[in-house]
């Protein structure tokens, strides 16, 4: 959305709040002015009627002569005036008020049919109503328009006030757009309602950006590993062929320069399949053959497959593992998680040292922990050692992608675990996966 669809956008919000309140405001008036209309009618037709019954009265009492004295000396005591009529059993009528200053289309009457046949009939001027009808009319107007000119202006500040945040979120997208960079934040006001709407989109589209800009860092660095990962086996696969070209023909030559050829490859090979499985896993893609499996099973059979390297490095591979504990997983992809924490911990264990692989039960939580000897990790890399690619600067020295440990984290994270590293440099490290028991599983799916 760009400025001018902002403005656009906040001036019809301005209109649709202008038309509603106004709209309300009209009914308001409306209804005001039904029920005074209505009131001040009511009033007269009582006024009418309570003379009328009281002429009447006086009629049959004391005849013509009594009624029209009545009339005479209320019409010199009484400021509002009354037109009264009476016809005497069909003969001719008798205004017994002044005749002046009646007009018959303003004159609202009302007549009593007595038991002699005499007709007595009252009326009134509803002049006065009529004049105070059209003050009220002109109040509600001006009343109106002042509400309508009060919801435009009130209408365009407040929405103008709510699109404000809009407008900012809008520039600094079309900031990002324009320049690629995306350290852009949009500023969050300190007073701001934490439960408003706008502030919380505010919040995570500055969240978002955050985790924009951790992915496009990450991404970066994982590219630099990448590169600086493949073109060392590149150079070493194409170094060899380009060396037994240039010597002299040799069979023999050849099918060495080949046999290394096919090893680089197979690291080439090795290192994209597993960024592949590391994506799949953190996407959610990856297929996973859930069974019940004993961890213990999972981590003798890792220990079996290192226990020819440990022997060879002269480091103890020990187990302690509890076999009743089971999980719901994959077995296949379990495995990779023992087998590259063991693999890890053997590869930077000195001679002499010592691995122990734990299976154990926490609170429901199935424990897999592998402990080792060795150099440990530095404080300032544990947060890092599970990124992919990460190698530390003790990494190097040893041969490997930097990608096991980022298997590990997303295979776990797959399962609905959790992993964690508890090291300090030349004390050795322990890293423990934390699994769901396979009953916690089975009553989550009751």
């Amino acid at each position: 959305m760009s400025s001018g669809e902002a403005r656009h956008f906040g001036l019809r919000l301005a209109l649709w709040y202008a038309t509603l309140f106004v709209s309300g405001a009209i009914v308001v008036a409306a209804l005001t002015y039904y029920v005074t209309a209505t009131s001040l009618a009511q009033r007269d037709q009582q006024i009418i009627r309570s003379k009328l019954g009281e002429y009447a009265t006086v009629y049959t009492r004391g005849g013509l002569r009594a009624l029209a004295d009545t009339v005479h000396a209320e019409q010199l005591t009484t400021p509002e005036r009354l037109y009264v009529r009476v016809v005497d059993r069909g003969t001719e009528a008798l205004v017994l008020s002044s005749r002046e200053g009646w007009d018959p289309s303003t004159l609202e009457t009302a007549s009593l049919l007595l038991l002699d046949g005499t007709l007595v009939e009252v009326g009134k001027s509803i002049e006065t109503r009529l004049d105070l009808l059209r003050r009220v009319r002109a109040a509600l107007g001006l009343g109106t328009l002042a509400i309508v000119l009060i919801a435009l202006t009130g209408g365009w500040l407040a929405t103008d006030a709510a699109v404000e945040p809009i407008r900012r979120l809008t520039a600094a997208a079309g900031r990002i757009v324009r320049t690629g960079r995306t350290d852009e934040r949009v500023p969050v006001e300190a007073s701001a309602d934490p439960d408003d709407a706008i502030s919380e989109l505010t919040r995570l589209f500055n969240a978002m950006l955050d985790r924009v800009e951790g992915l496009v860092t990450g991404m970066r660095g994982a590219l630099d590993n990448v590169a600086h990962d493949l073109k060392t086996p590149l150079t070493r696969l194409r170094g060899t062929a380009e060396m037994a070209l240039a010597a002299p023909a040799d069979p023999e030559r050849y099918r060495e320069a080949l046999a290394d050829c096919v090893e680089e490859a197979d690291r080439v090979l090795v290192m994209l399949d597993t960024l592949m499985d590391i994506s799949e896993a953190e996407s959610g893609a990856m297929p996973l053959q859930r069974k019940p499996v004993r961890l213990a099973d999972v981590a003798a059979r890792a220990i079996d497959l290192y226990r020819d390297v440990a022997d060879a490095k002269d480091v103890t591979l020990a187990s302690a593992a509890t076999s009743d504990v089971e999980v719901s997983g994959d077995r296949v992809r379990l495995e990779q998680v023992a087998a590259n924490l063991i693999d890890n911990a053997v590869k930077y264990t000195p001679a002499g040292g010592t691995v122990t692989v734990d299976v154990a039960r926490d609170n429901g939580r199935a424990l897999l922990r592998v402990r080792d000897t060795g150099v440990g990790i530095p404080t300032d890399e544990q947060a890092r050692i599970w990124e992919r690619l990460f190698r530390g600067d003790r990494s190097r020295a040893e041969r490997g992608l930097g990608l096991g440990l980022s298997l590990v984290k997303a295979i776990v994270e797959a399962h609905g675990g959790t992993v964690s590293v508890d090291s300090a440099t030349g004390q050795g490290s322990t890293f423990t996966v934390s699994l769901p028991g396979a009953e916690s599983r089975t009553v989550a799916r009751e």
